[in-house]
């Protein structure tokens, strides 16, 4: 069970690297704001140092995933464990944050968010799961 843990948990971690260089790095294209994120190009300047900050607090989760599972298979596996299994359940409680949200139709049409919430929790919970197997 291990391995689909970490396996799972380096998946969250991809993803949450990946969010982290749109919303962090790359959000001002038109095919990220408005492509990805359903924000309109006027609204940008407003919501730019959010999804600047939000990305990096994405990077910080991924990393210490990533540090948690070397950590879990090399040196010190109480540690490596305590930390991958908290940055996924973080990341599953923030999936659930954003169903929410979702539901709420805050700031997009309701619906339109699932794809994120599912994409943030689903790889992190599986990984819980799997540890608790």
């Amino acid at each position: 069970m291990t391995g689909i843990v970490w396996t799972f948990a380096l998946i969250a971690a991809l993803i949450h690297i990946t969010v982290f260089v749109c919303e962090a790095l790359l959000f001002e294209r038109k095919a990220v704001h408005q492509g990805i994120f359903l924000t309109a190009t006027a609204n940008v300047p407003a919501v730019r140092l959010w999804a600047f900050g939000v990305g990096f607090y994405n990077l910080f989760l991924a990393v210490g995933t990533i540090l948690g599972v070397a950590l879990w298979a090399a040196w010190d596996e109480s540690v490596g464990r305590a930390l991958v299994i908290y940055t996924c359940w973080f990341m599953v409680l923030c999936g659930v944050v954003l169903f929410i949200a979702d539901r709420r139709a805050m700031g997009r049409p309701k619906g339109a968010g699932i794809s994120g919430a599912l994409g943030q929790a689903a790889p992190p919970l599986i990984a819980v799961i799997a540890d608790a197997l």
